[in-house]
């Protein structure tokens, strides 16, 4: 799904985050991506992304080379990137709207898919995300966690293979993380997304990733890969595979940092 080789990336002339850098994702895999703050990560996921590009070595995403952004990315950030002045359903909307606009050319949108009427496709997934009551309100008016609703929403409208979350879930209070935490695990095995999910946290880490990347501090020249294989259910954070889990990344960062 996804093959890094030898990738050099730096913004202007610091010294380069990614060095030589290589590193490989399968499709239908979930991974988190950890570590300290100014690590790369996010970087990271906007090389993925297509929104940087490497200065050196190559990126291929689904065995095409990665030049610009993929109709099959989706790319869920922090803050929600909502727009304040368009209601929920609005914001749910809006990629199906920009991808009409430039229709089905295999770069902008898939040539295989026909975008339908907005309704249609948009008020299903306002109802699996619980934001039907909420649907002509603005951002402002709702919670953190239907904002983030509703940006996993606009995503999943596109119906993308590759699902990127930068830090979703940073700004949550606990147990809205650990709901939208649980949904996200549902939504990635109903629809056999692969997923790359960016934290800080280590307990995000290891609940979401069945394998996880652990970077230290620049330049990153190689990928540490923590192997996870419990994850991916529910009942996997009440375990002691978990609390094990947990133990072992602090270790692992402790040493790299």
């Amino acid at each position: 799904m996804i093959e890094l080789e030898r990738l050099t990336f730096g913004y202007s002339t610091d010294a380069p985050i990614f060095e030589d850098f290589s590193w490989s994702v399968d499709a239908g895999e979930a991974w988190s991506v950890l570590g300290p703050s100014g690590c790369g990560k996010t970087t990271l996921l906007y090389l993925l992304a297509g929104l940087r590009r490497p200065q050196a070595g190559s990126l291929h995403v689904d065995g095409q080379p990665l030049d610009r952004p993929r109709p099959r990315t989706g790319l869920i950030l922090q803050d929600y990137g909502l727009m304040p002045w368009a209601t929920v359903r609005e914001n749910v909307a809006l990629g199906l709207r920009v991808r009409g606009f430039y229709g089905p050319d295999g770069r902008h949108a898939p040539p295989d898919e026909v975008v339908g009427q907005l309704r249609e496709r948009v008020d299903p997934w306002l109802e699996r995300m619980g934001l039907l009551s909420v649907r002509d309100h603005y951002p402002g008016q709702t919670s953190g966690g239907q904002r983030q609703r509703a940006a996993i929403a606009r995503t999943l409208t596109l119906n993308p293979d590759l699902l990127l979350m930068d830090e979703p879930f940073a700004s949550l209070d606990a147990p809205t993380r650990e709901d939208l935490q649980d949904l996200t695990l549902q939504l990635r095995a109903e629809r056999d997304l692969t997923l790359i999910l960016v934290t800080h946290t280590i307990e995000e880490a290891a609940f979401l990733g069945q394998r996880i990347l652990v970077l230290g501090r620049p330049p990153t020249r190689r990928a540490l890969i923590v192997d996870n294989p419990k994850a991916g259910t529910v009942e996997y954070r009440q375990s002691d595979g978990y609390a094990s889990m947990c133990r072992e990344l602090r270790e692992r960062l402790g040493a790299l940092v």
